[in-house]
Parts: C-alpha cells; structure tokens; sequence
C-alpha cells in the first residue's frame, strides 16, 4: 500500500498496517449510524432529566426528575402505591365482609372461600411456608425428601393427621395463639431396658396396627410398659392420641419426629420441649405483636383447610337464606 492509500478505492488509512495488506481505514460511519448514535445520547440526557437518576451528596438524597409533562415526578414506590390502590379497591368488598365473620362461615361461603384461597397464598408462603413447607407438604428435619420417618421440621398440613384437631375453628386457635408441644421425659422415670422395650412396642404399633402390636410376643414387655407407664393417658387407651393434649396417633406411620428405633427411643427418653436433648416442638403465635391482622388469620386458617386434611365434619353449611314475604 502506497502512501497509505487504499489502492482499490483511495481512502487513506490510519497508517497501521499488518501482515503488509491488513490496514485500518479512515472511513466514517454511516449517517444513519452517526444520526441513531446522536438520538441515543439525546435520549439518555432527556430520559436523566424525567426520572430519578443519580444520587446527590446533599442530605442523602438523589435527583428526582422532573416527570413527564402534566403527571409529575415518577417514582416506582409512587407507581406500586397505584397499583396497590387499584387492587385495594377490587378487594375491598370481600375483605369488608370478612372482617365480621368467622372461619366456619367464610368456609360456607363459596365466593370468599374461593377469594381466601387465591389471596392466602401469599401470606401463607410469607408466613408458614419456611417450616410447612409450600402447600403444606412439610419439611424434613433431615433434608432427605425420600425417608418420611426420619420426621419433619413441622407437621404436614395436607393430610388428615392432626395433633391438636383439624376442625376449622380449632386451626384458627391454633394460628392465632400458637402451640407449644408436651411429653415428659422417661429417663428418670424408666430404666434403660424399659425404654429399649416400649420403643419397640411404638414401633410395631406403628407397623402394624396396635391390635397386632397387642398379640405380637416379642413386644409383651414394651406392651406392659407402656400400660403401666401411663402412655395411655396422653396417648389414649388405642394409642391414637388425643387432640386436647397435642399427643400424637402411635398407630400410624406418621411421624413428628424421627420414627426410627433411635429416634423414638430419644424421644421417649428426653421427651418433647422438657429441656436437654428433648425434641423442640413449637407453633408460634400470630396474635402477639400484631404480627397478623384478625382476617389474616383468619384467611390463613381457611386456606390450611383447604389444603384438603382438615376436618369434613367441621365445615358448615351455607345457612339457607331468609323466605321472601308475600
């Protein structure tokens, strides 16, 4: 290349010249390149002065913008408000009916029981999500969603095992006082072989049912153990538990905690929420420090029910509406 001139078209280059015919030349981009690139700097100037942009070093605060013409200045707090304000309103008549009636009867209710369902989502993931897992599925203390024995951080709220009753109004308490779980440790109480008999007692009764767990030999010992322990007056005379108490259905194979040999044996052993090594077993309460409203709560407790384990006997009926007057 002579005298730094593209030979073929005769545009000089910048003098950089590779391998003897690789160059770079002076050619200007093109209009419409250099008009778009003109547009973009005009519009990141105007876009600056309309909206909220950098930070300023007075007070702490930052340039607000000067809004679009006629809707002052944009703030995306401002917009949420607005939309928040719109959603408000749709809702606003149910919500003003909830505020006066009970769980039972929002229950009966068609259009709220299905307006619960939809809205408690949120407040179900934000609130109860963490330890009941999403939709109520539980979550396991030991990260392995394939061995259900191994026990749950909280109970599961889908099924129809409950520990302190799954009627509508009773989840209701629940929510809004909390629960705090009981049983007295046996290590004082009980000697070792005891202990070791009982557990496998629970064991086949959990197996097997507690008439086939009663007529199996190799567990009469743990059996009289726990006749003469007094198991049966939290437990019940059939091991099914008893929902006034909180104290959990021995006779499924659903458990609390770890439902294996060592894990019943600890949990006999320690008991629950009964100090040093004992299993911690409790509901907090949504009352206390306004940490829900009363139809939050309310909401929440339809929802859980919803999940399908609640009580079928504790949902009303729709009360008949009144005779028209001749």
């Amino acid at each position: 290349m002579s005298d730094n001139h593209n030979s073929a078209g005769g545009v000089p280059t910048t003098g950089h010249i590779w391998d003897d015919d690789l160059a770079d030349f002076t050619n200007q981009p093109p209009k419409w390149w250099m008009l778009g690139l003109t547009a973009s700097a005009i519009w990141v100037v105007v876009y600056w002065l309309m909206y909220p942009a950098i930070p300023l070093a007075i007070n702490g605060t930052y340039f607000k913008g000067f809004g679009l013409p006629g809707s002052g200045q944009w703030t995306a707090i401002k917009e949420l408000a607005e939309d928040q304000a719109v959603l408000d309103e749709v809702r606003k008549p149910y919500e003003d009916k909830l505020k006066d009636m009970t769980p039972a009867a929002i229950l009966a209710d068609t259009n709220l029981s299905e307006y619960v369902a939809r809205s408690g989502k949120v407040l179900f993931s934000d609130n109860c999500a963490g330890c009941h897992g999403q939709n109520g599925v539980g979550t396991f203390q030991t990260g392995k969603f394939a061995e259900r024995e191994k026990g749950y951080m909280a109970p599961i709220l889908n099924d129809d095992d409950w520990l302190f009753g799954g009627e509508i109004n009773t989840i209701h308490e629940t929510i809004m006082g909390g629960r705090q779980g009981m049983m007295t440790p046996h290590k004082d109480m009980l000697s070792e072989k005891q202990i070791d008999d009982v557990t496998l007692y629970v064991k086949a009764m959990s197996e097997q049912g507690k008439d086939k767990a009663d007529a199996d030999a190799s567990v009469a010992a743990g059996k009289q153990v726990f006749a003469e322990s007094d198991c049966t007056a939290c437990h019940g005379a059939d091991a099914k538990g008893m929902p006034a108490m909180g104290s959990a259905n021995l006779t499924d194979k659903i458990w609390r905690f770890d439902g294996s040999i060592e894990g019943i044996k600890q949990t006999i052993t320690y008991g629950v929420n009964a100090g040093d090594n004992a299993r911690v077993a409790v509901m907090p309460n949504f009352t206390e420090g306004g940490k829900l409203s009363a139809v939050e709560m309310k909401k929440l407790a339809v929802y859980v029910y919803k999940f399908g384990g609640g009580t079928p006997e504790a949902a009303p009926a729709a009360e008949a509406a009144p005779a028209a007057a001749n």
